[in-house]
């Protein structure tokens, strides 16, 4: 009988305050949970150490990223989080299949079917998840006899299916990055990613990501 092959996800969001940590992980675990273990989340905030240098934690957050199978990225807020921004498009230069979940009702933006700038958009391989996070939860509650605790978790439950259904989808997508180019254009990651002291063989861990992804036909 075959295994079921596991993958891991980057899961890029704020984490600047009580909402955004506990919400994070809220989430990760209700995506393993119910994908009985075929998602496993690398969270940045887990990764996090203040009292290591600005470029210490940026290198650690690209080299996860860069090492991961897949990512998903919380568009939410008024304003888009601008280092989400910047992984996300650091997961299209590495060609890795992409979430973009917003769960934000608010609208912004410059185009017409997603509330945020028109340059974070269209994008291969990748899916775009909208909810309206407050009338999921006042639904759920109502099915739930006012229970706010049951629908907070139903709600939690829903957006992690729609995650994990996300993720069935785009990992059937072929890649975009050709074969010949793949070995070449990893490395360039590496070099124009500017690793600092503390990893000096990011290189090396980033080619070891590469391979792995080969072998799962990630690429």
């Amino acid at each position: 009988m075959s295994v079921e092959p596991t993958f891991s996800y980057y899961f890029a969001g704020e984490l600047f305050d009580f909402k955004h940590l506990s919400g994070n992980v809220v989430l990760a675990d209700a995506i393993q949970k119910l994908s009985a273990g075929r998602y496993k989340t690398n969270l940045p905030q887990d990764l996090e150490q203040r009292e290591v240098t600005p470029h210490h934690i940026r290198d650690q957050d690209i080299l996860t990223l860069l090492e991961s199978d897949l990512g998903v990225f919380n568009y939410d807020g008024p304003e888009l989080d601008s280092g989400t921004v910047v992984e996300y498009l650091f997961a299209k230069f590495a060609d890795i299949p992409s979430v973009l979940l917003r769960t934000d009702f608010r609208g912004g933006g410059d185009q017409e079917h997603f509330p945020w700038n028109l340059m974070t958009s269209f994008f291969p391989r990748t899916e775009v998840l909208l909810f309206d996070a407050l009338s999921v939860y006042k639904r759920k509650r109502a099915e739930l006899s006012e229970d706010s605790h049951a629908a907070s978790t139903a709600m939690v439950h829903e957006f992690a299916k729609a995650v994990i259904g996300a993720f069935d989808k785009v990992l059937k997508e072929p890649p975009v990055m050709p074969s010949s180019d793949q070995e070449t254009l990893y490395r360039w990651l590496s070099s124009m990613s500017n690793f600092g002291e503390t990893f000096p063989n990011a290189e090396e861990l980033i080619m070891k990501a590469m391979e792995r992804k080969q072998q799962k036909e990630l690429l």
